[in-house]
């Protein structure tokens, strides 16, 4: 294995675990703590005021590692401009819940508009200076390609701002957004140093940060990723995966992004047509994202991560076989 891809694990982890006994006091004291829905599950009621906005950890681990790799590994810099400029959207949207305690943070109108920014950014520099063209991979074809043409600039943002959002909705309960997507890194990682993609170090990085938050976001939570971390997270998935030419391996690897954010869809359209019919909505789940569904069911929040991961780690393998 390449000593890179170790170095970046360590070094991540390392400043990881180093930053958050140091960060974790800093922002109880200056009270960047979470706010809960009234409306969200009562068990969550006693995690209002947990030191939220902790993605700033996570990305400061991932930069300052990917900074010693840059120079040989020039393809990882596309991947940290997504990475970066959907923390920093998410950064802004927990600044403004926490810091100006307006409890929705950014409007739906304002975040939408600063995620087709970035993307739009990314999908110009792959069309035009990426020189990786037009072709994504098909699972379970043995690397076989198809040629996207005029359809890949709308497939991209289909998918970087599906994955995104995706990876926001899975934040909900301790430890689960984390865990996911360190599955997600770690099988990236794998597959960059089977195909020599130049992308491994930075799956590495990423990997080794969240390892260490994990310490410190596991039941029960000290700290809470925020937006700040968990719209990185997704943006960082999403451009990994075009920069492998593997978007289509998401539905795979990221189900979990997939079915948080689906039936979160799936609850507001059917609320809203039986609005329509019957005078009062009705709901498919007792609650989403679907993890509070589970919740409401009666399944720990320790559990229902638990699964999750399990569950993602199959499929990271199913993803591995698809390749």
């Amino acid at each position: 294995m390449d000593t890179n891809i170790i170095f970046g694990i360590i070094m991540s982890f390392v400043i990881s675990i180093i930053l958050c006994p140091i960060v974790i006091p800093i922002l109880k004291k200056v009270k960047f703590g979470q706010y809960i829905r009234e409306e969200g599950p009562e068990s969550h009621k006693s995690k209002a005021g947990t030191p939220t906005m902790g993605g700033m950890i996570i990305l400061f681990s991932l930069i300052v590692t990917s900074l010693f790799f840059i120079k040989d590994y020039p393809k990882i810099v596309p991947i940290l401009f997504v990475t970066i400029g959907f923390g920093i959207v998410g950064f802004l949207d927990d600044f403004i819940k926490v810091v100006m305690k307006r409890n929705e943070g950014l409007n739906q109108i304002q975040k939408m508009l600063c995620e087709i920014v970035i993307t739009a950014i990314f999908a110009f520099y792959m069309v035009k200076y990426s020189g990786m063209g037009t072709e994504i991979i098909i699972p379970f074809t043995h690397g076989q390609t198809v040629d996207m043409g005029w359809l890949f600039i709308p497939m991209l943002f289909f998918v970087v701002l599906g994955t995104v959002n995706g990876a926001n909705f899975t934040d909900g309960l301790d430890g689960l957004a984390t865990s996911v997507t360190l599955m997600i890194a770690v099988f990236f990682m794998v597959v960059s140093i089977g195909t020599n993609s130049g992308i491994a170090p930075v799956t590495a990085a990423l990997a080794g940060a969240l390892m260490g938050f994990l310490l410190f976001n596991v039941y029960p939570a000290r700290v809470f990723m925020g937006d700040t971390g968990s719209l990185a997270l997704g943006g960082f998935v999403a451009a990994t995966a075009y920069m492998m030419k593997m978007p289509l391996f998401i539905l795979i690897v990221a189900f979990i992004y997939l079915m948080e954010i689906v039936t979160v869809m799936m609850q507001v359209t059917y609320f809203k047509i039986t609005k329509k019919i019957y005078g009062q909505g009705r709901r498919i789940f007792k609650m989403t994202p679907i993890h509070h569904h589970f919740e409401k069911c009666g399944y720990m929040e320790t559990q229902i991560v638990a699964a999750f991961t399990v569950i993602t780690a199959v499929l990271c393998l199913l993803g591995y076989v698809a390749l």
